[in-house]
């Protein structure tokens, strides 16, 4: 009897059931004749006796948690390892199997008995209460580039790494809940096969009951239209709080992504109230337009679980995962430094963020480069950014940020990245631009997209540099390159006081001939757009935010092109309607009303005739006496111009 589970298993497969150690010590074992002798009982039953005595065994139909050994370790040791590669030699050499095509299934065929028989009821039982409050699912089908069938939940990825076997999934999530995000998973592969969604990828929600559209929105929608009439700039202490107040009633809802921007928006009144640099009258607005988006989705049938959030657990703790880092992102205000390191998961192909922050005593300039040597794990800022990550104590929440517990029982470990950024999964590359932008337009509008930390941060596959320039009105630094095809993207950087010399060493990294670049990778004005963070040079990493410098180097090369029509079209739409959000639709003056006017004739001229109908009818609204027409008609005209430029 032919063991076809066993055969399927890749070193990638047991690297992630076991470690990629164990599968190297084994195979070492292998190759020094010190291999096991390996015998097929009928049944299927495999087993390898060592020469010294010790045997190991693996019972047919399950995984390697059923597997025995005679060893004295626990769990999955080299010894059962070394029998599966010693079988699958074994097998290979006497059948000599052509390679096969990418087995195309789906793990919702398993029924419930099926799961309870493999998993245990305690699993399907704990699943049923996830399934009946509902949660949020992305289910990818085997494909060329990637034969592995998964799942992602908000807070962990399940994936089925021998297709029809229920022994041998494999999750982040820690072994005591590995049973109930198993059987999550396979009704997240049911529901997409009963909907007809066949294609690689779907988003869809799993269970719930009717009628939780909005959750509880509406009134949150009352403190954002009240802010849009009396305006930003009028906000007091008393409407943050009640925003708050707001988003802490959502949250407990499982509303979190308008319980986010809720919090968001609050942070960026207070910072107007406080006269703080991090105000930025246009992210308030697109805040505001946020929440109307949500809540006009909500209540049209979206995704719950995309438009508004999940009800699954706030955070979720992880088995040991090995992370890779793809550079690091500071920021802060006059009185704090933050900085985000960004970590991809290798095994489940996600990106994760760890998040700092430290307080500025008066007087002290604290710069990227002062805070490179502050421990973070145990290593320091620099060696974390731009190393691997190997941790038994990591928690990851729904929003795909990640937390590490420290202490003398946590084990975490830092090395050297090395090569680590060559050998990535599939998901987590991007060499072919004109592939990313399709799929980047297949997502929904951002402005409804879950809250997702690192959504799109990719390493970036750069064949050529073409051009670089500094722009020094916007303090921004742009350089054209391609990808091996000739396809091209911009990558884009701004001036931060909080890291000054960054713009200074991406010229000069980007300029030595990049392979590889850790970023951001979006949509904007009709192009890709990379916002970096990390550079791979001949050199090694080079992470921008915190080399040392004082910003003062001169940036050569000519100056970005100038914005096109639309784009230009777009910007003083966009800029006159925050405006009148930082004024107050009440408060607008005739000024404003005719910009806003002359800003949907220029739409029409550009040929965006539908924005400019939105931004028309705003201009109309604020000559009434309506205020209610007026709030609708600028979320229209906000939601219509943000989400155009994001997509045209």
């Amino acid at each position: 009897m032919t063991r076809a589970d066993l055969l399927s298993l890749t070193p990638d497969a047991l690297a992630a059931l076991a470690n990629r150690g164990l599968v190297k010590r084994a195979a070492k074992d292998l190759d020094a004749g010190n291999g096991p002798e390996v015998t097929v009982s009928p049944d299927g039953a495999v087993t390898g006796a060592y020469p010294d005595g010790v045997r190991a065994s693996l019972p047919p139909g399950a995984g390697l948690e059923a597997a025995a050994c005679t060893c004295a370790a626990t769990g999955t040791c080299r010894h059962q390892i070394g029998v599966i590669l010693a079988y699958q030699r074994t097998t290979g050499e006497a059948a000599e199997p052509e390679p096969e095509p990418v087995v195309v299934w789906s793990p919702g065929r398993f029924d419930d008995d099926a799961l309870a028989g493999v998993l245990g009821r305690r699993a399907v039982t704990a699943a049923r209460r996830a399934f009946r409050g509902g949660y949020s699912a992305v289910v990818r089908r085997p494909t060329a580039d990637d034969p592995v069938a998964r799942v992602e939940l908000p807070t962990c990825t399940v994936r089925f790494l021998v297709p029809g076997e229920l022994g041998y999934v494999h999750t982040d999530a820690v072994a005591a809940l590995r049973g109930e995000v198993t059987v999550l998973a396979v009704w997240a592969f049911r529901a997409a096969d009963e909907r007809g969604l066949t294609g690689d990828e779907a988003r869809l929600d799993v269970g719930g009951g009717p009628g939780r559209t909005s959750d509880g929105l509406a009134p949150a929608l009352d403190l954002v239209d009240q802010i849009l009439l009396d305006g930003a700039a009028n906000a007091g202490p008393v409407l943050v709080a009640a925003l708050g107040r707001a988003a802490a009633g959502l949250t407990a809802r499982g509303a979190h992504w308008p319980a986010a921007a809720l919090d968001d928006l609050a942070a960026q009144l207070a910072a107007h109230r406080e006269r703080r640099a991090d105000h930025d009258p246009a992210r308030v607005a697109e805040l505001l337009a946020e929440l109307h988006a949500r809540h006009r989705a909500s209540l049209s049938g979206g995704d719950r679980s995309q438009v508004l959030g999940t009800d699954e657990a706030a955070e979720t703790p992880l088995r040991r995962v090995r992370l890779a880092a793809l550079g690091c992102r500071v920021a802060g205000t006059p009185g704090t430094r933050t900085a985000d390191v960004f970590l991809a998961h290798t095994g489940t192909g996600i990106v994760l963020v760890l998040k700092r922050r430290w307080d500025v005593p008066d007087g002290t300039r604290l710069t990227g480069a002062d805070i490179a040597a502050r421990r973070v794990l145990g290593a320091t800022l620099r060696s974390l950014a731009t190393g691997n990550v190997v941790s038994e104590s990591a928690t990851r929440s729904a929003g795909r940020v990640v937390r590490v517990a420290t202490g003398r029982i946590a084990k975490t470990t830092v090395t050297p990245l090395g090569d680590t950024w060559t050998g990535l999964p599939a998901a987590l590359t991007v060499r072919d631009f004109a592939a990313e932008e399709r799929a980047l337009d297949a997502l929904p509008p951002r402005l409804v997209r879950p809250r997702v930390a690192a959504e799109r941060v990719r390493v970036v596959g750069i064949a050529e540099l073409r051009d670089l320039g500094y722009h020094p009105g916007a303090q921004r630094l742009d350089a054209l390159v391609a990808d091996a095809a000739g396809a091209t993207a911009v990558v884009s950087a701004a001036y931060s006081p909080y890291r000054p010399a960054a713009l200074d060493v991406l010229a000069g990294a980007l300029t030595a001939g990049p392979c590889l670049l850790g970023g951001a990778v979006g949509r904007d004005r009709g192009g890709l757009v990379i916002d970096p963070f990390a550079v791979l040079t001949p050199d090694g990493v080079v992470v921008p935010d915190l080399e040392p410098g004082d910003g003062t180097a001169a940036l050569d090369g000519p100056p970005p092109a100038a914005p096109d029509p639309l784009g230009h079209a777009l910007d003083e739409a966009l800029a006159a309607c925050s405006a009148a959000a930082h004024r107050g639709l009440v408060h607008v003056t005739p000024t404003l009303q005719d910009r806003i006017a002359r800003a949907g004739d220029d739409l029409n001229k550009a040929g965006l005739r539908t924005a400019a109908q939105t931004v028309a009818a705003l201009a109309t609204a604020l000559t009434d006496d309506d205020p209610h027409r007026a709030v609708r008609a600028w979320a229209t005209a906000c939601v219509r111009l943000i989400t155009t430029a994001e997509l045209r």
